[in-house]
């Protein structure tokens, strides 16, 4: 099974830039539908983004779409969330989720049995 591991997490003020990244345990990374969540102290995991196997598919929520950009290299088993004109209410703890269903559908339902990360925290401070 694949084991997501996330990065670049960190402390940026308003309007700054972060880029995380979801790294594979394996060479197998390719073939699995890859979603960014983030949770905040007090508040429901929200679905940020996503991106199909191929990547042909691409998830945005209305709270980030303009301003997250989801993208993957497969040759190094990696996916990118970078993360634009920050808002203090981004911070949270972001996970990526490593769903093995076969489809090319960005939707949150695929990751009900996907592979979590441990996550990073992304604080934004005003």
């Amino acid at each position: 099974q694949v084991q997501p591991v996330e990065s670049g997490g960190g402390l940026v003020q308003v309007g700054g830039s972060l880029r995380l990244s979801c790294a594979a345990s394996d060479d197998t990374s390719s073939v699995y539908n890859i979603g960014w969540f983030r949770q905040a102290p007090g508040k429901e995991r929200e679905f940020v983004a996503a991106i199909s196997r191929s990547g042909g598919s691409i998830y945005y929520s209305d709270s980030v779409r303009g301003r997250f950009t989801i993208s993957r290299d497969n040759a190094k088993n990696a996916v990118y969330l970078q993360m634009n004109s920050l808002k203090p209410e981004d911070t949270a703890i972001y996970q990526c989720a490593a769903s093995g269903v076969v489809t090319e559908v960005v939707a949150q339902e695929i990751y009900e049995d996907a592979y979590w990360g441990q996550g990073t925290q992304v604080t934004v401070s005003s």
